[in-house]
């Protein structure tokens, strides 16, 4: 009887051990994921984020970029996506579309242009990588402090290789892609 009290308290206590050390271990975990920007590869050096700057946060673009044919070559339109909080597409925290504009569930909104000179493509079949910078925001939120974004990790989304049928056709080319955002530093 007493060996099963005794186990019965070693058990507990390793529990109680082990719930004790998980909270602390937590917060550390996310701080490192956000403390590190995405994995750049050689020729993307034009992408890279100014000291000033910390990552806020990431989402993934699940959607597609819009072309429409002009006669003579695929004009782009407009992409647009729904974001993600994890890259398996759950957690739905927004969309993404013309603009560009990333906007929350919550309203807030940025609107960003791409950095003059910068942008790799690391995949022939992918669109590229881009670097931009917030043009303006609007509401409070996850975007309201935003500075830059990083456009990486991408697949399909290219103009179509085959001439259109009819001038004013439009094909929409899926996409995925990761956005990393950023903020000024405190």
């Amino acid at each position: 009887m007493n060996y099963m009290k005794v186990k019965r308290v070693i058990a507990i206590v390793l529990l109680l051990g082990v719930v004790g050390l998980a909270p602390a271990s937590i917060p550390a975990a996310r701080a490192n994921a956000l403390d590190s920007s995405p994995g750049l590869p050689s020729g993307c050096e034009s992408l890279e984020i100014d000291q000033g700057n910390a990552l806020a946060f990431r989402v993934y673009a699940l959607g597609v970029q819009v072309y429409r044919w002009n006669g003579t070559t695929w004009a782009f339109v407009e992409p647009v996506a729904t974001l993600f909080a994890d890259p398996r597409y759950h957690g739905e925290v927004g969309i993404h579309y013309v603009g560009p504009t990333w906007e929350s569930n919550s309203g807030s909104k940025v609107v960003a242009a791409r950095v003059p000179g910068t942008g790799c493509t690391p995949d022939s079949t992918a669109i590229p990588w881009l670097l931009l910078q917030k043009v303006s925001t609007e509401g409070p939120g996850i975007f309201s402090s935003v500075t830059f974004i990083q456009r990486v990790n991408t697949t399909g989304g290219t103009a179509p290789t085959a001439p259109g049928s009819v001038i004013g056709e439009v094909k929409e080319v899926p996409y995925t892609a990761e956005y990393y955002f950023y903020r000024a530093r405190d």
